[in-house]
C-alpha cells in the first residue's frame, strides 16, 4: 500500500513511499497517481535529469507550477525552502536524501523553492503540472547565507543559471510566492 506522508517542516510538501513489487526478473513500481496530490493538477510535462557527482541544481521555484521528484538511480540530498509570505512553514528547510533503490518521491506545491545535490551520478525524472514558462522560472541563490543550505558537496558543479541567482533578500517583491498559491 502506497504511503503519502505530509512533512511537518513545510506545509503542503508529501513524501510518497509506493509499493514496489519484485521477483527473479526485477521490479515494479507505480510511481505516480493524480489521486494521490490533493493539490496538485494534472501533471502535463514529464523530465529526465541526469546529473553526475557533486553537482548542485537549484534554488529554483515557481509561482504557478508543482513539481513531483521520482529518482530512477544514485543518491541525490533535496533542500526545499518555503517562500509562500504567509505560509504557517514560511522561510521553513526540509532536507531529505533520496535514493533510487529506495522508492520515494516528492511533491514540491509552487512556491516553494527547490534543489538537489548528486552523492553520486543521478538519473531524475520529474512531472510538472505546467508547461515550460520562461517567465515562470526563477531561482534563489544556492549558497544565500540566510538559508544556510547544507548540501554536503564541497566544491559543487554549478550551472551559469544557479550562479547567477540572486539572494533571498534581494527577489523583488512581485517574484515573492504568497501563501495560499493560487495557480
Amino acid at each position: 500500500m502506497v504511503a503519502i506522508l505530509a512533512t511537518e517542516q513545510i506545509v503542503d510538501v508529501l513524501i510518497v513511499e509506493p509499493d514496489s513489487h519484485g521477483d527473479s526478473r526485477g521490479r515494479f513500481v507505480e510511481s505516480y497517481r493524480r489521486n494521490w496530490f490533493p493539490l496538485g493538477r494534472e501533471m502535463v510535462q514529464g523530465n529526465r535529469s541526469e546529473k553526475e557527482k557533486n553537482a548542485i541544481v537549484g534554488f529554483h521555484y515557481h509561482l504557478h507550477q508543482a513539481d513531483y521528484w521520482y529518482p530512477l538511480r544514485g543518491k541525490l540530498r533535496v533542500i526545499l525552502v518555503d517562500l509562500r509570505i504567509g505560509s504557517p512553514t514560511e522561510k521553513n528547510l526540509f532536507t531529505i536524501d533520496l535514493d533510487g533503490a529506495e522508492d520515494r518521491g516528492i511533491f514540491i506545491p509552487p512556491g516553494v523553492a527547490h534543489g538537489f545535490s548528486t552523492i553520486t551520478d543521478v538519473l531524475l525524472t520529474y512531472m510538472v503540472d505546467g508547461y515550460y514558462n520562461q517567465n515562470d522560472e526563477l531561482g534563489v541563490a544556492y549558497n544565500d547565507p540566510e538559508l544556510a543550505a547544507d548540501w554536503l558537496i564541497e566544491n559543487p558543479i554549478v550551472s551559469n543559471r544557479d550562479m547567477n541567482n540572486p539572494l533571498l533578500k534581494d527577489i523583488p517583491s512581485h517574484l515573492v510566492p504568497h501563501y495560499p498559491m493560487r495557480t
